[in-house]
């Protein structure tokens, strides 16, 4: 016996989202279960949107932690990013954004290949979007992609003791910030 897929429409999945416990994503049509985080990740995304949130209080950009969808469109997708920020009063979507600037991940071994790869390159879709940061949970170590004039990603790694410049939002936040109160560091 087969068992026949069942496709959502975009305005499907929003609906029966806001009716779950737990989280989705929906790419295509096709809805996928996410996973709980570790301490640290929630840690380390916790140290960047504090950083984030005060830095942009009173500039009009909004900082979203988690609960966020980012959606693109032109690929028929919703992802929950770790962080999202939009700086465009024109992005008033009550439960996702289509225009952020920045967008950060909290990356482990088990999402490394997929927020490398396959977001990547669906998040570059986005035409506001300035930057795509991956921090690890496991190493201090941050990957920022930013969009150069053609629309490709260049890519800077800071390690350790490393400064990194979120350049859209205008913020210089140091490895010691991001990865405070995390083990041995």
């Amino acid at each position: 016996m087969q068992t026949q897929l069942q496709y959502l429409t975009p305005d499907e999945y929003l609906k029966l989202e806001l009716e779950r416990d737990f989280r989705h994503e929906y790419i295509a049509g096709q809805v996928y279960a996410m996973s709980g985080t570790s301490e640290e990740h929630n840690i380390i995304a916790g140290n960047i949107y504090m950083k984030l949130r005060n830095h942009l209080q009173g500039k009009g950009c909004k900082v979203f932690m988690s609960d966020m969808k980012a959606r693109i469109e032109s690929l028929d997708i919703f992802y929950y990013p770790d962080i999202l920020v939009t700086c465009n009063p024109e992005d008033r979507g009550k439960y996702f954004k289509n225009k952020p600037c920045l967008i950060v991940e909290v990356i482990s071994p088990s999402t490394a290949r997929t927020d490398r790869n396959e977001k990547l390159y669906n998040y570059g879709e986005i035409e506001s979007l300035q930057e795509y940061v991956l921090v690890s949970q496991d190493q201090m170590r941050v990957e920022i992609y930013r969009k150069n004039n053609q629309g490709d990603w260049l890519r800077e790694i800071i390690n350790n003791e490393g400064v990194i410049n979120i350049e859209s939002v205008g913020l210089e936040i140091t490895m010691a910030e991001i990865y405070e109160d995390i083990n041995g560091s």
